[in-house]
């Protein structure tokens, strides 16, 4: 479904690709996807877990991870935290952003054929796991089980939740669980590392992919490994301030590795020591 490459990336990479907003849509409460067009009408490849650059013009770049690619445009989901998000989500039909990238390492699902894969996701982690899961749907008799498990605060903050009708149409175990339930809900309540608990799958032979917060990455990655997912066969995917994209300006530094560079995908075993590391 997707490509993997940076032609654009590694020709160019500080130079930003004008886009237009063709398509902006609300998917929470202070989450918004934009579907970007290019203005050169050259596709940009990507590979799930990857990310770009995005450029509110006056206002500076952020790090947002590419959701899909869909009818010629570029999703990517947006929650407003700062000025840079927030004049990103208050982009009209028609406005200019700046697209650099694609940047960074991707999930390479490719690993898991023939065993069982585990995606576990936490609030808008889910954006940067949901390329992987529709790769992995759309060659689904490739792997053995497929689970993608997802958390949220609520459920008015469990996010594209059309997205996990289609996957679980398609072959993926999608369950649900919400930190604090409201009127209405009859799914689970809980951490996302109790799903990983009690969900059924190989773990000595499983590859799992994580993505949320921080903390929640560092209890889901001991709960795999405690169920015996090796280290190594567990993915995070860090989210530090990035500002070059290309490991120059040393802002997403982390010990030895640069995450804009050399991740934002790593396997847990190299990562484990590193996550100690509050960021500043």
């Amino acid at each position: 479904m997707y490509s993997v490459g940076r032609p654009d990336a590694a020709t160019e990479p500080m130079l930003p690709r004008l886009h237009r907003v063709r398509s902006t849509q609300s998917d929470g409460p202070d989450v918004v996807t934009l579907g970007l067009e290019p203005e050169d009408s050259q596709p940009m490849s990507f590979g799930p877990g990857q990310f770009n650059m995005l450029w509110a013009f006056g206002v500076g770049e952020a790090a947002i991870s590419v959701r899909a690619g869909s009818d010629g445009l570029l999703l990517h989901s947006i929650r407003e935290v700062g000025a840079i998000t927030r004049a990103l989500c208050a982009m009209k039909l028609g406005d200019v952003v700046g697209v650099r990238g694609p940047f960074g390492s991707g999930w390479d699902v490719e690993d898991g054929r023939d065993r069982d894969v585990v995606l576990v996701a936490g609030g808008l982690g889910l954006a940067p796991i949901l390329p992987a899961a529709w790769e992995i749907a759309g060659r689904r008799a490739d792997y053995r089980r497929a689970l993608l498990l997802v958390g949220a605060r609520s459920p008015g903050q469990m996010l594209f939740r059309r997205d996990l009708e289609q996957l679980q149409s398609r072959g993926l175990e999608v369950q649900m669980i919400v930190d604090h339930a409201s009127a209405g809900w009859s799914g689970q309540v809980g951490l996302v590392t109790e799903l990983v608990e009690r969900s059924d799958f190989d773990a000595s032979s499983a590859l799992a992919l994580v993505c949320g917060p921080e903390v929640m990455m560092r209890f889901t990655a001991r709960a795999l490994t405690d169920r015996g997912v090796p280290a190594g066969a567990v993915r995070i995917s860090m989210e530090r301030n990035m500002k070059c994209a290309i490991g120059l300006c040393g802002h997403c530094q982390l010990g030895p590795e640069f995450v804009c560079r050399d991740g934002p995908v790593f396997d847990y075993e190299r990562m484990q020591p590193l996550m100690k590391v509050r960021e500043l």
